[in-house]
């Protein structure tokens, strides 16, 4: 097993981790940069890893630095699923959108100043439209239900009580024989 950390190493936002197991890649969320602008810059970064090999997604919660990359990555071609709590599924069918729409909001202002300064304009991260379709690859799980995801890997989201459908999920993966 592999794990690589992607965001919120050496910082408290950005929550992004690459698993590879058992012939498998994952994510374990896939969250927004925010508060410093050299942090959020970072949001407008390439993934970095091939958004096409990742074979499906766990989600903790529902906050924005944890979710807030989603529709990036859907926009980008990830179409596998997302698992995560019914709670935390029904939150970020209202977070991304809304997200999304600040990201609109956010780029109208910026742009109107790049205009000025005859810079081109640039695009939201994502739109209200883009999050909204982002968020029909999300499956809902429910807590304590061990789910099988294949022969070789087993996940369990139990209640971590951070904020409503939030979670520590255990994986159990068997390589080589081996769990």
């Amino acid at each position: 097993m592999k794990i690589t950390f992607l965001g919120a190493a050496k910082t408290v936002t950005g929550s992004n981790f690459l698993v590879e197991a058992a012939g498998k890649k994952f994510l374990v969320d896939c969250g927004m940069y925010q508060g410093k602008a050299t942090e959020e810059k970072d949001n407008d970064d390439p993934f970095l890893f091939n958004v096409q090999d990742v074979d499906f997604m766990l989600l903790t919660h529902a906050h924005i630095d944890h979710s807030g990359r989603i529709p990036k990555l859907y926009n980008e071609g990830y179409r596998n699923p997302v698992y995560a709590t019914k709670a935390t599924c029904d939150l970020c069918k209202i977070m991304l959108p809304d997200s999304g729409h600040i990201q609109e909001m956010e780029i109208e202002w910026k742009n109107r100043k790049r205009k000025r300064e005859g810079k081109q304009e640039l695009p939201p991260l994502y739109t209200a439209e883009q999050a909204a379709k982002s968020v029909e690859l999300f499956k809902s799980v429910n807590y304590d239900e061990i789910i099988d995801i294949d022969e070789n890997i087993k996940v369990r989201f139990n209640d971590a009580g951070h904020m409503l459908g939030s979670s520590i999920i255990e994986v159990w993966v068997t390589e080589n024989r081996k769990d």
